[in-house]
């Protein structure tokens, strides 16, 4: 192939929006460690954290989310790995001075974070953002954290999750409340991998009615059981969104994430570069495959079509009748 046609063809594959004026707007967000740790309770080696943030720093990645911020009261020794608490000790081995390098987010779950306690200042943190996870019903207690962080000094996001199982009039009323809240962002989670483009464009216009008016960017967070995670991050990016997330190799709980060598190839900036990502992949995430076992797979498929959380997915996989498709199909097709 000669290196006009090559040329050609990623020009008609990338856009032109992703630089300039517009692409200077866009933020991504590698949550590969994070999301990933659903898959092995948080015990990642400092090793493949040490790689994912240098790669991140390598490719231009905007900001790596390098785990969980989460109350210790009451566990047991051993049960979760570090990076379910992200204690600043932890997360300073890692980065360091960081005088180069991603900005760092941690994420907080609205219920299993003692904020007050567990969220110091921003002074004493090298942490840069924490975005705050919530169901609808959790909003009034996440616009309480959002303003508690805030004022400690951090960047914050609203990560609302499991919007495809709530009436677009309650989504309508928790989006005034989160607009006139103290976050920078708000994102579209696609917590199930349910969501198709029209449905992401239809969200996309609600959440940019609520937030653009309040000066509020609006993020995108998609799975991947219906194959669609790359896809459904390209069009929330078309329709509005500037903050999208991603992992290394799709990395991430049950069916995984979009992926970052995806989303980063498709990108048409000089300010992201693809081979740091494509040679952490390679020699960092693709080895873990094996033991951890995400991605795309038949029930992921299922939940994903009927709009079902991929837990009975995933303890469909871990049983000795894993290869009953059917009969998983039609379990999870009952109302």
């Amino acid at each position: 192939m000669s290196d006009s046609t090559d040329s050609n063809m990623k020009a008609n594959f990338r856009i032109p929006s992703a630089s300039g004026d517009a692409g200077s707007a866009l933020r991504v967000l590698d949550c590969t460690i994070r999301d990933g740790g659903l898959m092995n309770s948080h015990r990642f080696e400092d090793e493949v954290v040490a790689a994912v943030h240098s790669a991140c720093g390598a490719a231009g990645i905007d900001y790596m989310e390098i785990g969980y911020r989460a109350s210790r009261k009451g566990i047991q020794s051993g049960e979760h790995g570090c990076w379910r608490y992200c204690l600043e000790e932890d997360i300073q081995r890692i980065v360091g001075g960081r005088a180069v390098g991603p900005k760092i987010s941690i994420m907080a779950d609205v219920g299993k974070c003692d904020y007050r306690e567990d969220i110091g200042p921003k002074a004493g943190s090298v942490v840069d953002m924490v975005r705050v996870a919530c169901y609808l019903h959790q909003i009034p207690t996440a616009i309480d954290m959002v303003k508690d962080i805030r004022d400690k000094g951090y960047e914050v996001s609203v990560n609302l999750m499991a919007v495809t199982t709530v009436s677009e009039r309650e989504l309508e009323e928790g989006l005034a409340r989160l607009a006139s809240s103290e976050a920078d962002i708000i994102y579209v989670v696609d917590s199930f991998g349910a969501l198709v483009s029209p449905r992401i464009r239809s969200l996309m216009a609600l959440y940019l009615r609520h937030a653009q008016p309040a000066g509020k960017s609006v993020g995108i967070h998609a799975h991947n059981n219906l194959q669609l995670a790359f896809a459904n991050t390209v069009e929330a990016m078309q329709a509005g969104a500037t903050f999208l997330d991603a992992t290394m190799a799709g990395l991430g709980r049950g069916a995984g994430n979009c992926p970052m060598e995806l989303l980063v190839g498709f990108l048409d900036s000089s300010k992201y570069r693809l081979e740091p990502v494509l040679a952490c992949v390679e020699e960092v995430v693709e080895p873990l495959r094996r033991e951890l076992k995400w991605g795309f797979g038949l029930p992921y498929m299922i939940t994903g079509l009927f709009n079902r959380h991929p837990r009975a997915a995933i303890e469909f996989l871990a049983s000795p009748h894993r290869d009953g498709i059917l009969p998983f199909y039609e379990s999870e097709s009952r109302p």
